[in-house]
């Protein structure tokens, strides 16, 4: 018996139609395909062109989360990489820790929050000694990202921008959304 090319049969009596037998065309078909090498690897580049163009070399500088809602401002700029003090309705994060609970400082008194102190000193040691181990000569900045609920009482936030005034970041930026921009464009109001 010989080796037939897979595909449909059909019946004894359209087998020999001419339109089902296959005989109808009288070019052969070709049963491969060739793949066309250039073209796919051009259409790569191009692909991975468009990526390396579109993404952020510095990541994401705040973590949106639903339990902090932004203030709104008119007068922005830009925010810059730097250690992000979250304060939720519930918690005071530092680098998404809590550190702290907003309950408890509402009812204390006293200024500092030594948690969030020692945390943000342990950061500023970190990068201090980055900085001369990669002898890159540039001075700690002591900025801070303060990231907060908009109806936080003012008292916690009082006590977390005097924590972090003790702790050596004298340069504070509030993350607020543009009044004239959607959510996603979070940034710092003027100082």
């Amino acid at each position: 018996m010989a080796i037939q090319v897979p595909g449909k049969r059909y019946g004894a009596r359209l087998s020999r139609s001419h339109f089902f037998s296959g005989h109808h065309s009288t070019a052969k078909k070709s049963t491969s395909a060739d793949l066309l090498i250039t073209p796919l690897v051009d259409m790569f580049v191009i692909i991975v062109l468009f990526l390396i163009a579109n993404f952020s070399a510095t990541g994401e500088i705040l973590n949106m989360t639903k339990d902090v809602q932004l203030p709104s401002a008119s007068h922005i700029k830009e925010l810059e990489l730097a250690p992000v003090v979250m304060i939720s309705s519930t918690d005071v994060i530092m680098n998404g820790v809590a550190v702290a609970r907003v309950s408890d400082l509402s009812r204390e008194d006293y200024l500092s929050i030594p948690a969030l102190e020692e945390r943000l000193r342990e950061e500023k040691k970190q990068t201090e000694e980055l900085h001369v181990a990669a002898a890159d000569g540039q001075a700690f900045s002591g900025d801070v990202n303060i990231q907060g609920h908009k109806e936080i009482p003012f008292k916690v936030l009082k006590r977390v921008m005097f924590s972090c005034q003790n702790a050596g970041y004298g340069n504070l930026n509030f993350a607020v959304l543009d009044s004239g921009s959607k959510p996603e464009g979070t940034k710092t109001a003027e100082r």
